[in-house]
């Protein structure tokens, strides 16, 4: 093999190495997540390599939840969660609330991106199977904003009840990640933060769009939805 082509191949024994001959076992016999997978001994013959470096590789597969290492029971294969996204994310907003919170802007734009973009598909589903849940959330909701109170759980249980019924699970955690990043620094955010009757409106104005059934207005609802934010990042 040419210098050239094996540039890009991983060094047989290396970290990345490992971690590709694991993903590929999992993948070439089929497992799923809690499957067991073979045991440390079997493994280093397996994959020809010591025990120290595969430690090290399956400790890095553990962190991003392709494996999962039950001590004293064994090794078995992940479920694979946004855990590592969630974290990254978090950080990177953290260190950018000390500059130009850049990184605050890119993460709502891909959240509102995303919400905005499944208009079609939420305003569908709900013109079947009618909007009833939510409106008991925002119910909830105005409770607490006639009390002077912000409601987060309502909140979030709110987005969730957007998404769960769609059938895309990824949806649901992509939304959970973005929505517990902004969690994070909600109150270290610049400017005035909207009040609870702001949040009760734009929720209202959310389910009036679903009720009306139009994709459209719930799209508008949607950006509209995220303007409270954005008031404070430009501030």
């Amino acid at each position: 093999m040419s210098t050239a082509a094996s540039a890009g191949r991983p060094r047989l024994g290396s970290q990345e190495a490992i971690r590709e001959q694991m993903t590929s076992l999992i993948l070439e016999r089929g497992l799923r997540a809690g499957d067991p997978l073979p045991n440390e001994q079997e493994l280093m013959a397996q994959l020809g390599v010591g025990r120290h470096p595969l430690r090290e590789a399956m400790k890095a597969l553990q962190a991003v939840g392709i494996v999962e290492i039950r001590h004293g029971f064994g090794t078995y294969v992940g479920s694979v969660g946004l855990q590592s996204l969630e974290d990254g994310l978090a950080f990177r907003m953290r260190q950018s609330m000390g500059g130009d919170l850049h990184d605050v802007r890119n993460v709502l734009e891909v959240r509102e991106v995303l919400e905005v973009g499944l208009a079609a598909k939420v305003v569908a589903h709900f013109g079947r199977h009618g909007t009833d849940e939510l409106a008991e959330i925002v119910e909830q909701m105005r409770a607490r904003a006639d009390a002077g109170e912000y409601f987060p759980d309502e909140d979030w249980a709110f987005h969730r009840a957007l998404y769960a019924p769609l059938g895309n699970e990824l949806v649901v955690d992509l939304v959970s990640v973005f929505w517990r990043a902004f969690a994070q620094v909600d109150g270290r955010l610049p400017g005035a933060r909207y009040t609870p009757a702001d949040a009760l409106g734009w929720h209202r104005d959310l389910l009036a769009a679903l009720i009306d059934g139009r994709p459209d207005r719930y799209a508008a609802a949607m950006t509209e939805h995220f303007v409270g934010i954005h008031g404070r990042l430009d501030a």
